[in-house]
């Protein structure tokens, strides 16, 4: 009976040295050893590297949203559906109605004529400048059939204020030539009547149509465009391009206001060159928010027009503009 009993402690003895054996083995692994690609420590070192490894990018290197930053906090952590886009383009819509309820063309003008003349004059120049041009204009040419009738170069005299005066001139008297003798000297209420024009585009059809006939449209001029693709509403360069995905994202009833707001955002808070993102009201719906000032106190000093506490650009602005007339020309 006392055989079984040495066989058991014997078997114990035996399994005791070859673990403290197996225990001696590893810790006598040499430095080099276990660094080495086949040592035994190298096995489970790459697993908590590759473990890491994603919880670390995640952190260092998050994924472009497409929605930037407003405020310093995330408009979106995901990239932009292109539904969620056009809601947020809807409520760009609606705030800017707000700040702007007094939105409208920033032109004079008293008819469709008129408002077809000052359109043509206001390019490469301003609104400003146009305003304080056509008075004398339209008091000496008031109809097409006058203005068609005028000697060139008194016409140019007239509006050499706005540049490129002798251009507009051609444009101006054939506009009016082709009024009298194929619109019976009216300005047709038609966008496709209105580009046969000379000098008339899509861009200065729309101004008319929708300004001058209530005829909704997109007008894509040089702060629109600029607006809308730092809104991420589209990425097209082309005016006919832009204006063809931005009518998709709006109903047509806003169409005409839209363009009104957007331009009036432009040429007052978000310049071409600085922006005053610390005094923009719609500031967290942007993704282009700190392209520029984004101190409130340094942002308030660049705000224009009204917004600044200086005159607009029309001479006769409407009965609910908050801001002053512009002065007329050679008035200080």
């Amino acid at each position: 009976m006392v055989k079984p009993v040495a066989k058991k402690t014997a078997a114990k003895k035996a399994a005791s040295k070859a673990t403290a054996s197996k225990a001696t083995a590893t810790d006598a692994t040499s430095p080099k050893e276990a660094a080495s690609p086949g040592g035994p420590r190298a096995k489970a070192a790459p697993k908590a590297k590759r473990a890491a490894t994603p919880k670390s990018t995640a952190k260092s290197t998050p994924k472009a949203t497409g929605t930037g930053t407003a405020g310093g906090r995330s408009v979106g952590a995901k990239p932009e559906s292109h539904l969620t886009m056009v809601r947020r383009a809807r409520r760009i819509n609606r705030e800017l109605a707000e700040v702007y309820p007094y939105a409208h063309p920033e032109l004079d003008f008293r008819n469709p004529f008129e408002l077809l003349v000052a359109t043509v004059l206001s390019a490469q120049t301003t609104d400003l400048r146009v305003n304080q041009t056509t008075p004398g204009l339209f008091a000496a040419y008031p109809t097409p059939e006058d203005l068609a009738a005028a000697n060139p170069e008194e016409v140019e005299a007239i509006i050499r204020p706005t540049g490129f005066f002798r251009a507009k001139t051609k444009s101006i008297m054939g506009i009016a030539t082709a009024l009298r003798d194929e619109f019976g000297g009216e300005v047709p209420g038609r966008l496709e009547d209105l580009v046969k024009l000379p000098g008339v585009g899509r861009k200065t059809a729309n101004v008319v149509l929708g300004n001058a006939f209530g005829v909704p449209g997109i007008t894509v001029d040089t702060h629109f465009g600029r607006l809308v693709r730092r809104f991420k509403w589209t990425e097209q360069e082309d005016p006919v391009k832009v204006e063809a995905e931005i009518c998709a994202i709006f109903p047509k009833s806003e169409w005409t206001m839209l363009s009104h707001r957007v331009v009036f955002h432009g040429r007052r808070i978000c310049h071409a060159r600085k922006p005053a993102c610390g005094a923009c009201p719609i500031a967290p719906l942007c993704p282009s928010y700190g392209e520029g000032e984004t101190d409130p106190e340094k942002a308030r000093k660049l705000l224009k027009y009204e917004k600044g506490g200086l005159p607009g650009q029309r001479l006769s602005p409407p009965p609910d503009y908050p801001g002053l007339p512009a002065p007329p020309l050679g008035a200080g």
